[in-house]
């Protein structure tokens, strides 16, 4: 009785794990059909052109096309919340920014949970914010902007974002609580009109990514006051950086990373990771991030997992000292 029920007990664990192979995502085989790569702002804006420069060679990597859906809106959370409902078999990829990182403090609510729901791939790039002015302002350096700030006294100096909470919000904040000087935030509803009115002269200054910004100051339309991250960047050497610019503590930067549902096969995301960081360093893709003043990265899933959560709670402060809340 024993030789036959272990026989059939057998066939039924081979049958299992023949019907599991046959269905998981997880085999050598992956990919077998398209990838869907979800990005949270509009076609043409820095997420988008980096997330196309990246998918493009992934997808020569994986053997796969891999489709760019622009998912705009909310702050990227309808595309993170997309993303982390979808199914776990690595078809559906996140290219998420630090929006990812500010949305869990930022909003009283959320659809899903970015540290529960979804599961880090790899940090592909990394890009800095420049502090940016009008040319017909007087202001040549940080000092400059920072006396100025500390003179205006009950009339402060007014900042424009792309909205409360955004990358040019909360960097300013940063700047402002790092150098002790009080900054009036006027928020717009994105960046191109908060860009427009400090191009036109309405609002002196800004805080935007070095995607967008570089060509606007190299071109000469605005000055580069400085660099929000720890080293210069090569695309525009001659701008210091805050901390050389008498705030010794300044360092934060925006970042795009792949992200998948939490539960996708560890073999699947370490695939897509080798393919991230592949890509990452391609001269093509390295020479195409540098054009846009990004910094190639390719990091591990749990190097990026580390740098993620690290975001998370850094940007949490920051909400929380800005009093910044949105429903």
């Amino acid at each position: 009785m024993c030789r036959i029920g272990c026989a059939v007990a057998r066939v039924l664990l081979a049958g299992s794990l023949l019907a599991l192979a046959a269905t998981s995502p997880s085999l050598a085989s992956y990919p077998e059909k398209p990838l869907r790569l979800m990005v949270g702002f509009p076609a043409g804006g820095a997420s988008d052109v980096a997330a196309r420069a990246v998918a493009e060679k992934m997808s020569r990597l994986l053997g796969q096309p891999i489709v760019v859906e622009n998912k705009a809106g909310a702050a990227s959370n309808i595309a993170s919340d997309a993303v982390a409902k979808a199914a776990p078999d690595g078809y559906t990829v996140l290219f998420g920014t630090i929006s990812l990182a500010v949305n869990p403090s930022l909003y009283r609510s959320l659809s899903y949970d970015p540290l529960k729901d979804l599961e880090a791939v790899s940090q592909v790039a990394s890009t800095p914010f420049m502090l940016v002015t009008n040319t017909s302002t007087p202001y040549r350096s940080v000092a400059d902007l920072v006396a100025a700030a500390k003179a205006a006294g009950d009339k402060p100096l007014h900042f424009a974002s792309a909205g409360n909470g955004s990358g040019a919000h909360l960097f300013t904040e940063l700047f402002a609580e790092q150098a002790g000087i009080k900054l009036q935030h006027v928020p717009y509803r994105g960046a191109a009109p908060a860009m427009a009115d400090v191009l036109g002269g309405r609002v002196p200054i800004t805080f935007d990514n070095m995607v967008t910004t570089l060509p606007l100051i190299q071109s000469g339309q605005l000055r580069a006051l400085a660099i929000s991250t720890k080293t210069r960047s090569p695309a525009l050497p001659q701008v210091p950086t805050l901390a050389e610019s008498g705030l010794p503590d300044y360092d934060a930067t925006a970042w795009f990373g792949l992200f998948v549902p939490a539960g996708t096969p560890t073999d699947v995301v370490e695939k897509l990771s080798d393919a991230a960081r592949q890509a990452a360093q391609d001269p093509d893709v390295k020479a195409k991030l540098d054009s846009l003043g990004c910094v190639a990265i390719g990091s591990t899933p749990g190097e990026f997992d580390a740098f993620f959560k690290s975001e998370v709670d850094k940007w949490a402060q920051v909400v929380k000292r800005a009093n910044v809340q949105l429903d």
